[in-house]
């Protein structure tokens, strides 16, 4: 699922409750070939972190985003399992299932946890054990937020709703008019201050989560073209916050900055991914559909460096750690490049399968997750 032709869609049907099928775009024209992926250097590396633990959850094949909490990390499988996980020593603290197929990661705050499964259950775990359900209206993609004793649902009718965390009372839902298309991959859903901050469509959308009354909006794209698909704008997770500060993807469109505290659009530059993006103290990075790797100025969006090292490799967003960057690729490596230039500084191995999402990191500790479901925490030397 490396190229927009793979990437697949949710068609939403208005009616009296949103009906979720996927449609694939490369059924509509056959498929041109691949470019061929850039071949990996044998420098010798500069950084390589060592594995410090690993432990495994099951196969992953929907889309997901791997909860942190402090030091906790949720993953969900494929057929439902959803375990939580000590970074820092890769001890299981917890087990627990959606109650059928996922189709969404888990999201946490340490105490609860919440998936969506693809019988639209919303599921809340409380240390493995299922604490409430209720039926959502359509399917889910993103994993939901937990936060504030709410649970917080971004589903692919464009409908955000909030649940009382303990009881599964439905508090309120803030509903926009659907799309024809949605992208079948995490969207943008976090909080920043007591402001719950969402990607509807191509906009960054501060809400009041109290009520779910709009406070801000924020443009990061525009739809385009002439057909469904050509129109099709969504901005795809994982977002990235520093201070009041949201930085997010609009997919194959741009990358943009907006300060959440005020809802003001800071910046946007036109990009061609369809990864999140991470960030530091002075540049936003993400990587392209072909493989770029590209660093934006914090300040003012304008391009610092742009690398070319792995093109073609099928690349996941990328995580800051310290003065490199991680991005991981379709073969299953893990690769890190220099937050100042873009040089190749090293790379680790995982188990061949590719990975399942963008890396992310919990303390000192790279979590990756492969699709094959094994876990892997990455410690510095």
């Amino acid at each position: 699922m490396k190229y927009m032709k793979n990437r697949a869609l949710a068609p939403v049907l208005a009616c009296s409750a949103a009906i979720v099928l996927i449609a694939n775009l490369s059924a509509c024209s056959s498929a041109p070939e691949r470019p061929k992926p850039a071949e990996l250097s044998s420098d010798a590396p500069l950084m390589a972190p060592r594995l410090a633990w690993s432990t495994s959850v099951g196969r992953i094949e929907q889309p997901l985003e791997v909860g942190v909490h402090a030091g906790t990390v949720h993953v969900t499988a494929s057929d439902g399992t959803v375990m939580a996980i000590d970074a820092r020593t890769g001890r299981e603290i917890w087990r627990g299932s959606a109650g059928g197929p996922a189709a969404t990661g888990a999201g946490g705050d340490g105490r609860l946890a919440a998936v969506v499964n693809r019988g639209n259950d919303l599921v809340t775990l409380d240390g493995g054990r299922e604490l409430w359900r209720q039926r959502l209206p359509a399917q889910a993609y993103t994993a939901p937020l937990v936060a504030g004793g709410r649970v917080f649902v971004l589903g692919a009718d464009r409908a955000v709703t909030a649940w009382d965390g303990q009881t599964g009372r439905l508090l309120w839902t803030q509903k926009r008019p659907g799309e024809p298309l949605v992208l079948r991959q995490s969207g943008v859903i976090l909080a920043v201050g007591d402001t719950l901050v969402v990607g509807l469509a191509g906009r960054l959308v501060g809400l009041n989560p109290s009520n779910g009354s709009v406070r801000w909006e924020a443009p990061l794209a525009s739809p385009r073209g002439v057909n469904d698909v050509e129109r099709l704008v969504d901005l795809v997770g994982r977002a990235d916050r520093q201070g009041d500060v949201v930085c997010a993807r609009a997919f194959q469109a741009s990358v943009g900055c907006v300060n959440a505290a005020r809802g003001a659009l800071l910046w946007t530059q036109a990009a061609n991914g369809a990864q999140g993006v991470s960030s530091d103290d002075l540049q936003v990075y993400g990587t392209e559909s072909d493989g770029k790797v590209i660093a934006w100025r914090r300040a003012n969006g304008q391009r610092a460096w742009t690398s070319e090292r792995l093109m073609y490799r099928g690349l996941s967003g990328p995580v800051t750690l310290g003065n490199a960057l991680a991005v991981g690729d379709s073969a299953g490596f893990v690769h890190f490049l220099s937050t100042g230039n873009g040089a190749l500084m090293g790379r680790v191995s995982t188990d061949g399968s590719g990975l399942a999402a963008t890396p992310v990191l919990a303390g000192d500790t790279l979590v990756v997750v492969t699709r094959n479901g094994a876990v892997l925490g990455f410690q510095p030397q």
